[in-house]
């Protein structure tokens, strides 16, 4: 896995959140992808509160517990609301200036990105939210991410991540889907960021059910544990090394 983290000048979202942090706004975030029209992301809705963050969240901040690693943080929002829970974490996003704002709002953030073994701190939970599993990129990187999860997690530990089940894009009427077997995994987005004049490198994001998210888990020696469920196909798993 690449253990590159980003540069100020290729950095949209964390323009993007930066903007908004030191000004009370920001301009348009968009999400460029092959796959569907472009997308935009409000960025008021990356600092959004403990009471207004969606209850699959708000049940992964209360699980969580010891020491924890907040992954691809961005405003840090995950970790001020768990200061509010009187639960400290280490905030890390490969965003420059997402991690600068973090330092302002006066947490333990750190720019590294999460398969750089030279980070080599242990923790009881590690938590990955709004689409954690998208860090993984694609399905051929389980062994990778797992591997990785092994080094990180303390005896006892586990990771707390979410994610959706992209099929009801491709549901009919009555209840069958058209997915192609023969073409690549259904929950495999590309995605490329855009703020003002900067245009991100483009990334593979994955969404992933949780029986394939199980399947990976039981074949890299962990157990997954369906926590909650949500109102469109979302949920929350809990991963425990075996």
């Amino acid at each position: 896995m690449e253990k590159e983290v980003l540069i100020p000048d290729a950095d949209p979202m964390g323009a993007a959140i930066y903007d908004y942090y030191v000004n009370g706004n920001a301009d348009t975030l968009i999400v460029h992808s092959s796959m569907f029209e472009d997308d935009e992301i409000p960025v008021e809705s990356l600092f959004r509160s403990l009471e207004e963050m969606p209850e699959l969240e708000r049940i992964a901040l209360h699980e969580a517990q010891g020491r924890i690693l907040d992954v691809g943080a961005g405003s840090g929002c995950h970790s001020i609301a768990l200061n509010v829970l009187g639960k400290p974490s280490v905030a890390i996003d490969i965003s420059p200036l997402s991690v600068e704002v973090m330092k302002l709002r006066g947490l333990d953030a750190r720019q590294i990105n999460l398969y750089d073994e030279s980070f080599t701190e242990k923790f009881d939970t590690v938590l990955m939210l709004m689409n954690g599993t998208g860090i993984i990129g694609t399905l051929d990187n389980m062994p990778a991410f797992f591997g990785r999860m092994k080094q990180l997690l303390a005896q006892g530990g586990c990771i707390l991540i979410d994610s959706s089940d992209l099929r009801y894009l491709y549901e009919e009427e009555d209840g069958s889907l058209m997915i192609d077997l023969a073409d690549d995994y259904y929950g495999l987005l590309d995605y490329q960021m855009e703020y003002k004049d900067i245009l991100g490198e483009p990334f593979d994001w994955l969404y992933v059910d949780f029986d394939t998210l199980a399947f990976y888990a039981e074949e890299n020696g962990f157990n997954a544990e369906l926590i909650a469920e949500g109102a469109h196909y979302d949920y929350l798993a809990k991963l425990t090394i075996s």
